[in-house]
């Protein structure tokens, strides 16, 4: 089921919807830091890999957090580079900017699978970021316990200096403040640490989707596809089928579609260029769209 109206109709409903909402819940995947111009494959990632891509044969920045570094020396130079060119190196996306543009005056809360800081240097109140798959900014125990997780910028601008021929010194190596082995903290086994921020978040979503369920609720869906489709995708859909006033508005280039069948005007997607979408929110020329396109109750 994919809505029938066209561009300016679609525009003409999420401008509305918008405007109506007590409620806005941001779902945000991948897809949207791809739209924001974030190329982890790119000409930059090229330039500031290239020793990596040399040595190590590592095609994009994925990819490669996976590679068998034969050292630590080696995998700590490499995580170092990563962690500075995916959390710290970039400013907030102007999508992003837009984006807050549009909900910063309503009740509004993001969950987000994205690790790479944007919702909070674009400047959304962080009480309302769920970050559920972990974050490049944090250092968590290797094992898994204790369930505490550690900034990591500091040792990434000391480390960077340090890194020669795609190694760092060993003394340079990360641990824990007790001296035991640490890892990223992003989950990719079950040894991801889910720390006491990480359980806070989890209630203060829970809590946003409670208070929501009587309200005009509008779900904001971005780029998220069938990689963990049940913590973002699946639910919306579910929330926008079950609750008489809630409203899924998904933008999703290749996956547009819906799994589930909703009641009238509860659902539209949008598969055009997001940036395109964004300018013409906030575009003069279509401001007064909404009063020449009626909006079903």
């Amino acid at each position: 089921m994919i809505s029938t109206k066209n561009f300016s109709e679609r525009i003409a409903v999420l401008k509305h919807q918008i405007a109506e909402a007590d409620n806005v819940l941001i779902g945000a995947g991948s897809g949207l830091s791809s739209a924001a111009g974030i190329d982890y494959a790119g000409t930059d990632f090229r330039r500031e890999f290239k020793e990596w891509i040399e040595r190590y044969g590592i095609t994009d920045l994925y990819s490669s957090s996976f590679y068998p570094f034969r050292t630590e020396e080696e995998r700590w130079a490499y995580w170092a580079k990563h962690i500075w060119f995916a959390r710290y190196q970039p400013e907030a996306k102007p999508l992003y900017k837009q984006l807050l543009e549009l909900v910063k005056d309503k009740d509004y809360f993001v969950i987000t699978t994205n690790v790479d800081g944007q919702f909070q240097k674009a400047g959304f109140d962080t009480t309302r970021i769920f970050a559920t798959q972990g974050d490049y900014a944090l250092f968590q125990p290797a094992s898994g316990y204790p369930k505490e997780t550690y900034d990591n910028k500091e040792w990434v601008m000391k480390v960077l200096p340090a890194i020669k021929d795609c190694r760092i010194p060993t003394e340079l190596i990360p641990t824990t403040p007790d001296g035991q082995p640490v890892a990223m903290n992003l989950r990719c086994d079950n040894t991801f640490v889910e720390d006491v921020h990480w359980h806070r978040q989890a209630s203060h979503y829970s809590d946003f989707v409670r208070r929501a369920a009587d309200k005009c609720h509008l779900l904001l869906e971005f780029g998220v596809g069938y990689n963990t489709p049940v913590i973002i995708r699946f639910p919306f859909e579910q929330m926008a089928a079950k609750l008489p006033n809630t409203t899924l508005i998904r933008f999703n280039r290749d996956y547009p579609q819906p799994s589930m069948q909703f009641p009238h005007d509860r659902f539209t997607a949008f598969a055009e260029d997001l940036s395109q979408i964004m300018n013409y929110l906030t575009n003069d020329e279509i401001k007064d769209v909404t009063e020449s396109i009626r909006i079903p109750a």
